[in-house]
């Protein structure tokens, strides 16, 4: 059984929404979020990203820098900005990219759910990220951020959630990536405890985007668990803001990697070895049009790698993925990145950047050597979840962003 709880959502007023929302916080790096930020006082970033209301020498982890996005949150909602409602809802959020159209369920998630893995991961987590948002919610007293967690499509959940969206919406805006936005408040109190039963017959939801976020929200109740003597389970804190989108709406991007040299290795040297594992033929592609097929761009071409037979296992979830096969049949052996975590020599680049980002890095003389990835589908993510097991890092790109800044969950 699954919980998803209605809350009282503090939220932007209809006329400041598009200016509030923000991207979220690990999508920009500082300066970005600064330059993105200025003019605008409203910006949500100066909530989820408060290092850029505050001198860039100060160190991001600094006290002051929890400090600053507790007074800018309070900021907002002193001045009327942001404003609680009245009564607990469930909220419906709709975003629109292009053709692509995807509308998610906004409620909050159990803590109690995510440690018994009825909210299940395929990623780990990094220490200093994790504690980064369990401080950032701890300070801030609420969930800025919203995890972004997929089930399995049920078609009675995807008709009341239509009916909702045949209303009139709160906010309707287009940001300017693009991305449209829409968002209805579900005050019908019938159809609140219809979906709350629907997710209650199912057995488990999945982190698609966020578990940083919903590793923090977990940690977050612990602590406030020990603080409280008189705890009963039911507290705001044990819970999170998240948004649950069917498994069948969401569009996964490929993460694609560049790496900054060839490993002492010569051009010619490098092609061989690749060879060892891959039918490699220049043909100019640069986007895969399967699995176990990754593009390449080295030395000013595009080749693409097949993996060969029996190079990979076909039947392990994990290393069938292509992610996997580049990795342990090229990235390791043959340019030497062992653990793709830490390793500076490689970076990842968001898929909605486009395979012209991997040529400037190269031909900018940055980086040696980029990968086109064929994306990982919704169907591996939920099978290896499923199975309890992790993909490797940077293995999935969601688009749209969800936006922060539409709505917070407060812990009390």
């Amino acid at each position: 059984m699954v919980r998803i709880k209605p809350f009282r959502g503090v939220r932007p007023t209809s006329d400041l929404a598009e200016k509030v929302a923000s991207f979220p916080y690990d999508v920009l790096n500082s300066e970005e979020a600064r330059k993105l930020a200025s003019g605008n006082p409203y910006s949500f970033l100066r909530v989820v990203k408060p290092e850029i209301t505050l001198d860039p020498s100060i160190d991001l982890y600094d006290d002051r820098v929890y400090q600053a996005g507790r007074e800018n949150f309070n900021t907002l909602i002193r001045d009327g900005i942001l404003v609680q409602d009245g009564e607990n809802h469930l909220y419906v959020y709709r975003q629109k990219m292009g053709n692509h159209v995807q509308t998610g369920l906004v409620g909050c998630a159990s803590a109690d759910d995510y440690n018994a893995d009825r909210i299940k991961k395929h990623e780990l987590t990094r220490a200093d990220k994790e504690k980064d948002r369990t401080r950032h919610v701890y300070e801030l007293n609420a969930n800025a951020g919203p995890v972004f967690l997929t089930y399995k499509a049920v078609n009675e959940v995807d008709a009341l959630i239509e009916k909702v969206t045949e209303g009139e919406p709160e906010y309707d805006f287009v940001s300017d990536d693009g991305i449209g936005h829409i968002f209805w408040v579900i005050r019908d109190q019938e159809t609140i405890s219809k979906l709350e039963s629907l997710f209650a017959e199912m057995n488990a939801v999945y982190v698609a985007d966020g578990h940083h976020r919903s590793a923090s929200g977990a940690k977050v109740r612990d602590w406030r668990r020990k603080d409280n003597p008189g705890h009963t389970g039911e507290e705001e804190y044990n819970f999170f803001l998240a948004v649950y989108f069917p498994h069948n709406q969401l569009a996964i991007m490929p993460y694609n990697r560049v790496v900054k040299d060839l490993n002492g290795l010569t051009e010619a040297q490098y092609l061989g070895k690749v060879a060892e594992k891959f039918n490699l033929e220049k043909n100019g592609g640069k986007e895969p049009g399967y699995p176990t097929n990754v593009c390449m761009y080295s030395g000013g071409e595009w080749y693409t790698l097949t993996a060969k037979e029996g190079s990979y296992p076909k039947d392990d979830p994990v290393f069938s993925l292509d992610v996997s096969i580049l990795q342990e049949n090229l990235l390791t052996p043959v340019l030497g990145i062992g653990d793709p975590r830490t390793d500076d020599r490689i970076d990842f680049i968001g898929g909605i950047r486009g395979t012209k980002e991997l040529e400037r890095l190269v031909d900018s003389g940055k980086f040696a050597v980029a990968f086109s990835m064929y994306p990982t589908s919704i169907e591996q993510l939920i099978a290896i979840a499923d199975a309890g097991k992790t993909m490797p890092p940077k293995s999935t790109w969601f688009e749209p962003k969800l936006r922060s800044g539409l709505i917070v969950h407060m812990l009390d």
